[in-house]
């Protein structure tokens, strides 16, 4: 147990899907969101295939048993990905992050519907309190359909980021379900190539030749996206999962400051309400979950930001 490590290297990973944000949204100007995440998705191999040599993982993380399984993983986190970009290109990130934080919230709604667990009155009022600030999150965007063209841009955005936390709770549960015969290894990996191979279907549908600017931007988004996987899957040997789980949250500090300053997002005051309220829900949760030794350890481990 090295607890100081352990949250280097989870905040080094929270700053590095941050940043991975930052790019798609940099690129979604020209950029459709199927494409965005080939190549997310394509660049970020190379990246786990050397991670695992270094660890001497890379037989392991071949090797499956459930093949089965992780298409179906695949199929759901990759819509949970093309989602999440879709609404980066409409949204500001900061509300994007804020309203992704909904996916942990979900999941334990999932997981007594689909695992059987059992959700008892804490974590059903820590559930709640999270819905309702996901709700005042969207609360600006409810009845922008009737606004005019920008706004109704923004409420699909949000609709976009919603769905897109759903879909990455889903994927959660199906996590959960691999780590019982699949190393997490085996997960990222094969999450990679199937959200790689997925996301050509959108080729017929717009895929456009990248600006050398985009280019770059989508390139570094796959290989920092698959660096900030390695630098997760590590953290999470060096303290227990609910131990650093809720420095995810520190993501929100890093939105909003590349907000502002990047793309010149000034954050709204039901955002940052919301989202406070999201974050302690979030934490109460984590905090029950070690309460009542839930481990998500290797469930986390195999699991990044947008389902990835």
């Amino acid at each position: 147990m090295n607890t100081s490590r352990a949250i280097l290297l989870k905040l080094a990973s929270v700053a590095g899907f941050v940043s991975m944000a930052s790019l798609i949204k940099a690129a979604s100007d020209g950029v459709p969101p199927g494409e965005a995440v080939f190549f997310r998705s394509l660049f970020a191999i190379p990246v786990i295939l050397l991670w695992l040599k270094i660890d001497g993982n890379l037989r392991l993380g071949l090797r499956t048993k459930n093949p089965l399984g992780h298409l179906w993983r695949g199929l759901v986190g990759t819509t949970a990905m093309g989602l999440n970009f879709s609404a980066l290109g409409l949204l500001p990130l900061p509300e994007v992050t804020a309203i992704f934080y909904a996916a942990p919230i979900l999941t334990v709604i999932f997981a007594a519907m689909f695992l059987g667990e059992q959700v008892r009155a804490f974590r059903l009022t820590a559930v709640a309190l999270g819905m309702v600030g996901v709700l005042i999150i969207l609360s600006p965007r409810l009845t922008a359909f009737s606004a005019g063209d920008v706004s109704s841009a923004q409420a699909l955005g949000a609709m976009f980021a919603l769905t897109a936390a759903t879909f990455a709770a889903l994927a959660k549960i199906f996590v959960r379900k691999l780590v019982a015969t699949e190393h997490p290894a085996t997960i990222v990996f094969y999450f990679s190539l199937t959200a790689t191979t997925l996301s050509l279907v959108t080729l017929p549908f717009g895929w456009v030749v990248p600006s050398g600017t985009q280019l770059v931007f989508l390139v570094l988004a796959g290989i920092i996206g698959g660096v900030s996987q390695g630098l997760l899957t590590t953290a999470f040997r060096h303290a227990d999962a609910s131990m650093i789980a809720p420095f995810d949250y520190a993501s929100m500090l890093l939105a909003l400051t590349i907000g502002y300053f990047v793309f010149d997002e000034v954050p709204t005051g039901p955002m940052l309400a919301g989202a406070g309220i999201v974050i302690a829900a979030g934490i109460l949760i984590i905090w029950r979950e070690r309460q009542l030794g839930l481990d998500r350890k290797k469930g986390r481990q195999a699991m990044t930001p947008g389902g990835q």
